[in-house]
């Protein structure tokens, strides 16, 4: 089956008319090899650049959102002022660099287990 038509089954499930740029959007968000991570503003940048014309933020923001309801997207909040998507929906870590403002992919064997109550103990003995 075409990829377009994978696209536009996955616009539909989602409840979205699959036009033209949403078409696009899927092409750019789900016909890579590696998964990825970036924020609205972002998107709308890279599908700006890559098809060459301009895309509505409000339709980026209704599409990813339906993305992200039906699962086929992760949002990842950093803090109350900004929120980036996961094109890698398996469970896993983030670790975010705030020097760079890059969202790095951290799998489980990648994170040390830590005791907090041992940390909220030892922290007590000293107050």
């Amino acid at each position: 089956m075409p990829k377009n038509c994978n696209f536009i089954e996955k616009l539909r499930e989602v409840g979205l008319r699959p036009t033209k740029q949403r078409v696009n959007m899927c092409e750019v968000l789900f016909n890579r090899e590696k998964t990825f991570h970036f924020t609205i503003n972002d998107l709308v940048k890279m599908i700006s650049k890559k098809m060459n014309e301009k895309i509505s933020l409000a339709t980026v923001y209704n599409t990813v959102h339906a993305f992200e309801k039906k699962g086929y997207l992760k949002e990842i909040s950093i803090d109350s002022h900004k929120s980036y998507f996961d094109t890698n929906i398996s469970a896993h870590h983030h670790f975010f660099d705030e020097d760079t403002h890059e969202l790095i992919d951290c799998d489980e064997s990648d994170i040390d287990k830590i005791n907090i109550r041992k940390i909220l103990q030892e922290k007590n003995k000293f107050c």
